[in-house]
């Protein structure tokens, strides 16, 4: 656990490769463990201010909703929300009271926006929300009323800049793509002189945790993701020549898994990710992973399981508490690459 944000220059990474060895590498000598003519795809969206904290105007009780997904990102008033009762990120997300009871029709005032309770859904905590406004006002809102979703492992409220990543472009995403905090412009650079390629995609990277360990086992959500064509030939060519698609983030290898083709390449434009990745996935375009320090039942650590068995993953995990690893979006670092399917050994289910 950490208490506050770490400096991300002093981050650690794991590297795990084909084989199980492991090297334990300072993040910032990241282009060390890559190779010429890899290819690093990484999720450029930037992460949109999604809690919300006010009241629920029928019973004048306190409310705080986290945006989890957009209904459709083609209607921007419309969002799927997680929400709780009174408190706030200082208590842990398990520990926080359920929201009140609410109807379709009921208004929360949610500082200077109004949303009305569209519908709710087949879990106490989930509902859709549609705010009153257009796209302009609702943005603008959440700009001024809003702040980032936020878990009591950071003691300190995180202002906005501190999720967005390096590459950050449009706001799209409820929760950082926290993998990405590895980048920064000299590393970028230094793949650069090494002849390792860099390319981006967006995704729609959903909230992370809700609280409820049986809504936690959904996640995640469903996730819009649009894959540019540049990043799709660039894929291509990858493959003609040999290199390694390594996915910056579990959102990465999702987005770009689920525009596969046959051929092992990607299909470009806007598609949904769905489902989870997990031990019994067999990865089509992704060669490595590079992410964040992530625990045993997390879906993020069932995403790994598609690229190491779990004896490996076990060693991985005795060594990152061994040397100290942090863990949560601001912590190290691990860069696994897939196994051959017939180098693993048997593991547990």
């Amino acid at each position: 656990m950490i208490a506050d944000r770490p400096d991300r220059r002093s981050a650690k990474l794991l590297a795990v490769d084909s084989a199980g060895k492991m090297r334990h590498v300072r993040r910032t000598e990241l282009a060390s463990v890559l190779s010429p003519g890899d290819l690093v795809v990484a999720n450029d969206a930037a992460t949109l201010p999604a809690s919300l904290c006010g009241t629920h105007d029928a019973s004048g009780d306190p409310i705080e909703v986290r945006l989890a997904a957009w209904v459709s990102v083609r209607d921007p008033t419309r969002f799927v929300a997680i929400a709780f009762g009174a408190g706030d990120y200082r208590s842990r997300t398990e520990d926080r009271a359920p929201p009140p009871g609410m109807s379709p029709g009921d208004r929360l005032s949610l500082g200077s926006l109004v949303a009305e309770v569209e519908r709710l859904l087949d879990h106490p905590r989930v509902l859709v929300l549609h705010f009153l406004g257009d796209r302009g006002s609702i943005l603008g809102g959440l700009a001024r009323s809003g702040r980032p979703v936020q878990y009591a492992h950071v003691s300190r409220p995180l202002a906005l800049w501190e999720v967005w990543t390096t590459i950050a472009s449009d706001p799209v995403a409820f929760e950082p793509p926290s993998a990405g905090f590895a980048l920064d412009w000299s590393t970028l650079a230094a793949w650069g002189q090494r002849g390792i390629r860099f390319a981006t995609l967006t995704h729609i990277a959903g909230i992370s945790s809700t609280g409820d360990p049986v809504l936690d086992e959904r996640l995640p959500f469903d996730e819009p993701y649009r894959i540019p064509e540049r990043t799709a030939a660039s894929i291509r060519q990858a493959a003609v020549t040999g290199g390694r698609i390594v996915a910056v983030g579990t959102t990465v290898v999702r987005a770009l898994e689920a525009a596969a083709k046959a051929d092992g390449g990607v299909s470009s434009g806007d598609g949904l990710a769905s489902g989870r990745i997990g031990r019994e996935t067999r990865l089509r375009v992704v060669d490595a992973i590079l992410t964040g320090v992530h625990q045993p039942g997390e879906s993020h650590f069932e995403l790994l399981r598609a690229f190491a068995d779990d004896s490996v993953l076990e060693r991985a995990s005795a060594a990152l508490v061994e040397h100290g690893y942090r863990t949560h979006e601001f912590g190290d670092s691990m860069l696994i690459e897939r196994q051959h399917r017939g180098l693993w050994h048997t593991s547990t289910p």
